[in-house]
C-alpha cells in the first residue's frame, strides 16, 4: 500500500447522486446519496442489483466524495449500498462528512460492525426469511440462499449498533402478514429500541394498491410501529440515481 493510498482510501462506488430521501424517518429530506458496490447479502427482492446481485461502478477516494458531497448543496449525506459496512473505507468517510457539518446516515442490514463508526442517524434493515433467494434463477446451485440465510440476520451486531448511536430505526421489508411473528421474534432479541423506531416498508418497486397494504398499516397502529412509504417510488418510479 502507497502513502497516497493509506491517506486517502478508496472505495468501489455504485452511482453518487442528489435526491429526496425516500424511506424512513427522514422521507423528503434533499440528500446527497453514496452507494457503495458490493454486499454480503443476496436478497431475492433487491431493487439495486447493481450493488449486490452484480456489482458495478467505479473506485472513488474519500477526498473526491467529500469534495462532491460538500459542493451538493444539501445538508444530509446517506451512505448506503449494497452493503457499507463491509468496506473499512465507511468510517473515514462518514468521519469527514461530518466534520464537513453534514447529517450523515448509514444505512445497512446490521451483519457487520465497524470500530470508530460514526453518524447521525443508524439506519438498520435486518433481513427476514422472505429476503432468502430460494430458487433464484441468479443463483442456481443454490450456493448464495445458503449463504444469505446463515449471514442475514446477526442480532448481537444490530443490538450493538442500536447502542452505539444517538438516533436509529429499524426496516423491515415485508411480503405478508406471515412476517409479523417474525419481526415480532427478531425484535425480542435486541436490546436499546422503542416502538418508534420500527417502520414497516411493503416489498416492491411500484406504489402499493392501498387494498395491499392494509394489512401492514392496522399492524403499524396495533403496535406503535412506523408504516415505511417509500416516497422516491412515488415521486420517480424504480429508476437510478433517485
Amino acid at each position: 500500500m502507497t502513502d497516497t493510498t493509506r491517506h486517502n482510501p478508496a472505495l468501489p462506488i455504485s452511482e453518487t447522486f442528489v435526491s429526496v430521501q425516500g424511506e424512513g424517518k427522514l422521507t423528503g429530506v434533499p440528500s446527497w446519496f453514496c452507494r457503495v458496490a458490493g454486499c454480503n447479502l443476496r436478497c431475492g427482492w433487491c431493487d439495486t442489483p447493481y450493488a449486490s446481485w452484480d456489482p458495478s461502478g467505479d473506485r472513488r477516494t474519500v477526498d473526491d466524495l467529500i469534495t462532491e458531497a460538500r459542493g451538493s448543496g444539501v445538508g444530509h449525506a446517506v451512505l448506503t449500498g449494497g452493503e457499507p459496512m463491509i468496506f473499512a473505507e465507511i468510517a473515514p468517510l462518514a468521519r469527514q462528512l461530518r466534520d464537513a457539518r453534514m447529517h450523515v446516515t448509514i444505512e445497512t442490514a446490521g451483519t457487520v460492525w465497524q470500530d470508530d463508526l460514526a453518524c447521525d442517524l443508524i439506519s438498520i434493515s435486518p433481513k427476514l426469511a422472505n429476503s432468502t433467494p430460494t430458487g433464484d434463477p441468479r443463483d442456481p446451485t443454490g450456493a448464495w440462499a445458503r449463504r444469505h440465510d446463515e449471514r442475514r440476520h446477526q442480532p448481537e451486531v444490530v443490538s450493538r449498533l442500536l447502542g452505539a448511536f444517538g438516533d436509529r430505526q429499524l426496516k423491515f421489508v415485508v411480503t405478508s402478514p406471515d412476517d409479523l411473528p417474525e419481526i415480532d421474534r427478531v425484535l425480542e432479541a435486541y436490546d436499546g429500541w422503542s416502538p418508534g423506531d420500527v417502520i414497516l416498508m411493503p416489498e416492491g418497486v411500484t406504489v402499493p394498491a392501498p387494498g395491499d397494504i392494509a394489512w401492514v398499516v392496522e399492524a403499524c397502529q396495533r403496535r406503535g410501529w412506523r408504516y415505511g412509504h417509500r416516497l422516491h417510488i412515488q415521486l420517480f418510479g424504480n429508476t437510478r440515481g433517485t
